[in-house]
């Protein structure tokens, strides 16, 4: 991918994964910490996470082309860096993603009677809720983990991405201002 309307793709995909990251992010810790909301959200969380990690490689390599068509510089180098470590990021983001919305259906449907006939009453659904505590606790650690490391990661890409383009193309002082500063 290299032009879009003119524009290098790479100006344009950004958007996108500088939206759906940080979005998936937030839906993911959301779901992982609270049930009702994994329920709610259902298979749109790992299709949301899903559509940020397919938007990270396009973006990544749109970039690369753009790199080939600037000026060699060490803050586009700085940005090509941190923008090949988002990839796993994302990844992670949609493991957990996937994780918590296939817990989610298991505990929905245990929830409306389906697994009743495997069930021993109530106690052995409290039991089986027990006992599935401690991976909720585990899932929900990583989920907050990773979203906060790929949020994070977004941004010193993005910060980074923004000096590199931005670095000399502005003057400080305005053109043309009345007062003369």
């Amino acid at each position: 991918m290299s032009l879009v309307n003119g524009l290098p793709a790479h100006v344009l995909l950004v958007h996108v994964v500088v939206v759906l990251i940080p979005l998936a992010a937030l839906a993911l810790v959301a779901a992982a910490v609270w049930p009702r909301a994994a329920r709610r959200l259902g298979v749109l969380l790992p299709a949301l996470a899903l559509v940020a990690l397919v938007s990270v490689p396009l973006t990544t390599q749109a970039g690369e082309w753009l790199e080939r068509h600037v000026e060699a510089d060490a803050l586009v180098r700085r940005h090509t860096e941190l923008g090949d470590g988002l990839l796993p990021w994302a990844l992670g983001l949609f493991v957990l993603a996937a994780v918590v919305w296939w817990t989610a259906r298991g505990t929905k449907r245990a929830a409306s009677g389906e697994d009743s006939a495997n069930s021993t009453g109530s106690a052995g659904s409290r039991a089986g809720r027990a006992a599935a505590l401690p991976v909720r606790i585990v899932v929900a650690v990583l989920s907050v983990a990773v979203a906060a490391g790929a949020v994070v990661d977004v941004y010193r890409i993005g910060d980074s991405g923004a000096k590199a383009a931005w670095h000399d193309a502005y003057s400080k002082s305005a053109h043309g201002s009345q007062d003369g500063s």
